[in-house]
């Protein structure tokens, strides 16, 4: 009789003992969730932080470059020639354009979602496939800015400096308020592109917390 009280007191002392750790185990474990949690929701703030910016930075590109117009007077081997200079003149400022608008409008979306997914205190980008196709996304519009930016600055500085071999002024000493708004908006444009890299690594760093 004495045996079988001591067995059971014993059972009872072991089932008590895995209650406790198991416990333990739930408490960490709901901690290493907080302290995830909490890093990301550094991230999604971060993430709608650089949707707004990108959406600001491309609205000025747009705005500089459409507004970059200017007629002037030049000299060229001593006759008078009227400059008239409009930035829809320009395949490569038109297509600059064309891509700063799209992003204004991909940033703008992105910033709708992610800003109320933010109030609700959800996850910016909740799943992986969504992790994935704004990563895609943010690629494609970022290479797109950058390709866009490249194009526009050959014609930048080619107004600043000529054709080469040919005997042709530096347009920009008589177009300064055109020069100076094609000059900005390509480096706007550039900066619109580094913001959607940053943000195509915070995808990154999403697609890593589900490995």
């Amino acid at each position: 009789m004495a045996k079988a009280e001591q067995k059971q007191n014993s059972t009872v002392v072991i089932e008590e003992t895995k209650l406790d750790i198991r416990d333990v185990v739930n408490t960490t474990t709901t901690y290493g969730d907080d302290n995830g949690h909490g890093g990301g929701r550094r991230n999604d703030v971060a993430m709608v932080v650089l949707r707004a910016m990108c959406m600001f930075v491309s609205t000025v590109a747009v705005v500089l470059m459409v507004t970059a117009r200017e007629t002037s007077m030049t000299t060229l081997y001593g006759f008078e020639f009227q400059l008239h200079a409009v930035w829809s003149l320009s395949d490569s400022l038109i297509y600059l354009v064309v891509v700063s608008s799209a992003t204004v409008l991909y940033s703008l979306i992105q910033l709708i979602i992610s800003g109320t997914r933010l109030m609700r205190k959800s996850p910016v980008i909740p799943t992986r496939t969504q992790a994935w196709l704004c990563f895609v996304a943010d690629q494609i519009i970022g290479y797109a800015m950058v390709s866009g930016g490249s194009a526009a600055l050959g014609v930048t500085n080619m107004n600043r400096t000529g054709i080469r071999h040919m005997p042709l002024p530096n347009f920009c000493k008589s177009l300064g308020f055109f020069c100076d708004h094609l000059a900005v908006s390509v480096v706007f444009a550039l900066f619109a592109f580094l913001l959607l890299a940053a943000s195509s690594f915070l995808d990154v760093l999403r697609l890593s917390r589900d490995r």
